[in-house]
């Protein structure tokens, strides 16, 4: 006889759509009253803890430690993530293998974050005994104010304690996503603590979409020599052999320091073609005082540029010189598009 699963004398609600949707929106809104008594909560002393929390964690001379068991634990695994992504050197200690040997990772100069809604949590007791006799400061999320991690805490972040969305209160729901919402906060009061950038945050994510967003002009451009740098004085059969021999479909016009002058491009050539036009001079086609950028800037904001004017080049300039130029076409390769 084949064991039947676990679940199958479980009984079943309602199937309908509306009693699903009414199920998802109550869950929806009680964690969001959660969240609202989390935030009432910053005003009083978990404000004053958090801004503790936060320039122990800057102050640090190592990493940042976060552990946790169970659900606490998944939630400190993403907190870490978004961390170590936001420039804050940071790992994940298993409380069960920190037991066994992981402890070794953990030295002076660094700072432990505990999660545990109730502060009881039997596997935290040797990281919190190591951090007590080796003088590791130790930050704490919790809601057991008076719980064995609540007491030993430099610093402990009390939560409120809120209503579990599960309908028996027994499946951690809104006590996580406070939990999960107060580490998102403490990253992003440190990622503005430490002045960190979007060129910094793309030194964390080149791969991806994310990573495409944030290459910048000078990582896509065309660079000299293989720019079609043209003077304002010759002429427009020496222009086309230019264009032709790039695959940008410009010519970049400089003056004779080599500052930018203007840009002739495929378009200029269709709209002036006439039979004279080979004898006529790069100056009297050109499009003067063309709209540029600098290799610094980032190259999705390139591409909304040139959306929005219309053009398909972008010449990137340094001290009034042009340095590079930015086709869409190397935005489509890159995926910034």
């Amino acid at each position: 006889m084949n064991p039947q699963p676990a679940n199958a004398a479980l009984r079943h609600g309602p199937a309908d759509a509306a009693g699903i949707r009414a199920a998802g929106r109550r869950t929806l809104e009680v964690e969001r009253a959660g969240l609202g008594e989390l935030l009432a909560a910053m005003d009083g002393p978990l404000g004053e803890r958090f801004v503790e929390a936060v320039e122990t964690i800057h102050a640090a001379r190592g990493r940042l430690i976060v552990t946790g068991m169970g659900k606490s634990g998944h939630v400190g695994g993403k907190i870490t993530a978004t961390l170590a992504s936001t420039g804050t050197p940071c790992f994940f200690l298993h409380p069960a293998e920190a037991s066994h040997g992981d402890l070794g990772m953990v030295t002076s100069g660094d700072v432990i974050l505990a999660l545990s809604w109730s502060g009881e949590t039997a596997e935290l007791r040797d990281i919190i005994h190591y951090s007590r006799r080796h003088r590791v400061p130790l930050l704490a999320i919790t809601a057991g104010a008076e719980s064995a991690l609540g007491r030993a805490a430099d610093v402990p972040l009390i939560l409120p304690r809120v209503e579990e969305a599960c309908p028996h209160g027994l499946a951690p729901t809104t006590s996580t996503t406070i939990q999960l919402a107060l580490g998102d906060a403490i990253a992003m009061a440190l990622l503005e603590r430490r002045g960190f950038t979007p060129a910094h945050f793309h030194q964390f994510h080149p791969g991806g979409k994310l990573g495409a967003q944030l290459l910048t002009v000078g990582d896509l451009m065309k660079r000299a020599p293989d720019l079609p740098l043209v003077r304002q004085e010759m002429d427009m059969g020496a222009v086309i052999v230019a264009m032709t021999g790039h695959s940008l479909g410009c010519a970049i016009v400089v003056d004779a320091a080599g500052a930018l002058a203007g840009i002739i491009t495929d378009g200029d050539l269709r709209r002036h073609m006439a039979p004279d036009i080979m004898a006529r001079k790069a100056a009297e086609l050109m499009t003067r005082n063309p709209h540029a950028t600098v290799p610094e800037m980032l190259a999705s904001a390139a591409l909304q540029e040139m959306n929005e004017r219309k053009i398909s080049v972008l010449v990137a300039l340094e001290a009034g010189r042009p340095v590079g130029a930015l086709h869409v076409h190397a935005l489509l390769q890159a995926g910034v598009a």
